[in-house]
């Protein structure tokens, strides 16, 4: 996925959640986030191994939440507001249902105005890996417990813990959710394969 970073400056200070939903209704096979000065960043579609395998770390992770019911969902096209003020949408991404309940009807309906519990990022082939460790580290520093950084063609992880250094696993069959997600284990050997 290849990721341009728009300044606009000389048209608007910054981009609004309502001029980012917009721009999202306007241009729907496009991928928009913000970055935390405002700044909009445009986002490729993946190619077709990409999406088969952030679907299968979606199901996965999706099978684990419907039997333990501990929280929610979300795939790449979901937007959180963090706590930076950007709004950032991670390929797979988990909120614990205290959280979720918590939120109003229409906080559900909009960027959803906190900082989820679990990321996942999935490297494609155009990624910058520098930029996605960036966007990790950002997410670490709003307030996400736990985050993952999946390389497949190197088939290396990287674990990104709330107050720890980040782990770099060589190969894994699997991860697993830690305390964060309980007894979830996501088999990685069809995204290595």
């Amino acid at each position: 996925m290849t990721v341009l970073t728009l300044n606009l400056s000389s048209l608007v200070d910054q981009i609004s959640d309502l001029d980012l939903e917009l721009l999202s209704r306007d241009n729907p096979d496009a991928r928009f986030e913000t970055d935390c000065q405002g700044r909009l960043i445009s986002m490729s579609p993946t190619g077709s191994q990409t999406s088969e395998r952030n679907s299968d770390l979606l199901i996965q992770i999706g099978i684990w939440n419907k039997q333990s019911k501990l929280g929610k969902v979300f795939d790449s096209s979901g937007g959180f507001k963090l706590a930076n003020g950007a709004v950032r949408s991670p390929d797979v991404s988990w909120l614990k249902i205290e959280t979720w309940n918590s939120l109003s009807k229409e906080q559900r309906r909009k960027y959803a105005p906190v900082d989820p519990d679990f990321v996942l990022e999935l490297m494609s082939p155009t990624d910058s890996f520098e930029d996605l460790q960036k966007k990790l580290r950002e997410y670490m520093n709003c307030g996400v417990r736990l985050g993952w950084l999946i390389n497949p063609d190197a088939k290396k992880v990287e674990i990104y813990r709330q107050g720890k250094n980040t782990e770099i696993l060589d190969n894994p069959q699997t991860l697993s959710g830690e305390d964060v997600m309980p007894n979830l284990v996501v088999d990685l050997s069809e995204i290595f394969d």
